[in-house]
């Protein structure tokens, strides 16, 4: 770093420590993270009350998660500068007069700019205590949670459904990073956004989509949820009706008999084994922009592996041979997504303790996809290392055509 760059750094902090000192900053965003956590996309924090002392609530914001930490207002400026360090470009400080920033070029050369904030001149608000309700991105007043016995007659959740409402929060929460990153952020909000949610079971997070499409993100739905127990097509169907809601309905059938059909959003969870292959398959076949899929069982790919030296003592334990399984089947389905066209991501849905099926797959189609060549050598690589003949959505991918065999 250069001496001009450390100074430009250094007066930074003095300020940040100074108004952070006297009460006077209220808001702090880090931003352009080119550091080695590719998820990673902003940092933000603001002042809080904890047991009655100054602290700082700071917020790392993923594209799929955020994660909070608070710190003594002391210590704000001493861990503003290992983060910076860490590869954030751009560092703003909010005062209630101005907005200082930090802003590093191509060249690593740092500039310190300040300006007056418009409407200059009002008090920056009083630190938060931190016990505040938390943000959810799900009202908890809609009609719907309600009818699910999600919430009861006032609104207030009923406890033995705790976890089921952390997981439908978290769930659009997800949905709604995924819409932002997708073609489809950029569509007419007239033209309907076609969903299909295979394994709707009592509809719960099929509800919730439709739900946020038309209030959160003001746009037109086309929600359809596909089940085979026909007792619960017929409860969420008569919830539709009471509710008149437009753009939702539920059909009764499985994945495998369904006709391909053009779709923008694609959900199955807990689709077992291979019926999840089957989901990605009409998802791409039917052009979706997203995919979000939490995989259950994965039993194909088990008994064809090998146990390769270095890692035959590791695998001889059954456990270890069934998580590495899961990995295998889930990580090949990212991979073929990735020859299709999509970003695939996969990564933890909600926490253990809430659910033993807790992992995702999130795909969203690319601009700009990667060369298919070099995704299946890939491929090819991992099948040959480990012994893996068949991979059911592979063998549909290549049957239709939609990638070569290889």
């Amino acid at each position: 770093m250069t001496a001009a760059a450390t100074d430009a750094l250094e007066r930074f902090l003095a300020r940040v420590a100074a108004e952070v000192a006297q009460g006077t900053a209220h808001k702090l965003v880090l931003a352009r993270y080119e550091g080695a956590e590719p998820e990673l996309e902003r940092l933000t924090g603001r002042p809080v009350l904890l047991r009655g002392q100054p602290h700082w609530s700071f917020v790392w914001r993923y594209r799929t998660r955020d994660i909070t930490k608070n710190l003594p207002a002391t210590e704000v400026a001493r861990a503003l500068r290992a983060w910076i360090a860490q590869g954030f470009r751009n560092a703003h400080l909010f005062t209630p007069t101005q907005e200082v920033q930090l802003a590093y070029s191509r060249k690593g050369k740092a500039s310190l700019r300040s300006g007056r904030l418009h409407g200059a001149g009002v008090e920056a608000p009083a630190p938060a205590e931190h016990n505040r309700q938390k943000h959810r991105w799900v009202d908890p007043q809609r009609p719907f949670l309600v009818e699910l016995g999600v919430m009861d007659a006032a609104h207030r959740l009923v406890p033995t459904m705790a976890r089921k409402w952390k997981q439908i929060n978290k769930f659009v929460e997800i949905f709604a990073h995924a819409f932002a990153e997708s073609p489809l952020a950029a569509r007419a909000a007239s033209q309907p956004v076609r969903v299909l949610d295979f394994g709707a079971g009592k509809g719960y997070l099929t509800f919730a989509v439709h739900d946020h499409l038309l209030h959160g993100l003001q746009r037109q739905a086309d929600v359809v949820g596909v089940e085979l127990r026909g007792d619960l097509v017929a409860l969420c169907n008569g919830v539709v009706q009471r509710l008149r809601l437009q753009g939702l309905r539920f059909d009764e059938g499985d994945i495998a008999r369904r006709a391909p059909e053009p779709i923008d959003v694609m959900i199955a969870l807990h689709a077992c084994d291979t019926a999840t292959d089957l989901a990605i398959h009409q998802a791409v076949r039917g052009g979706a922009a997203i995919i979000l899929c939490a995989p259950c069982c994965h039993k194909q790919i088990r008994p064809q592996l090998l146990s390769p030296q270095p890692l035959r003592p590791i695998l001889q334990h059954g456990v270890h041979l069934g998580q590495q399984a899961e990995m295998l089947t889930d990580g090949l389905r990212a991979l073929l997504l990735e020859a299709c066209g999509y970003d695939a991501r996969v990564f933890e849905f909600i926490s253990l303790e809430h659910t033993n099926k807790n992992k995702m797959i999130l795909a969203v189609r690319r601009a700009h996809p990667k060369p298919v060549g070099d995704v299946l050598d890939q491929i090819r690589e991992i099948k040959r290392f480990y012994g893996i003949r068949d991979q059911a959505l592979e063998t549909l991918l290549i049957a239709d055509g939609t990638i070569p065999a290889f």
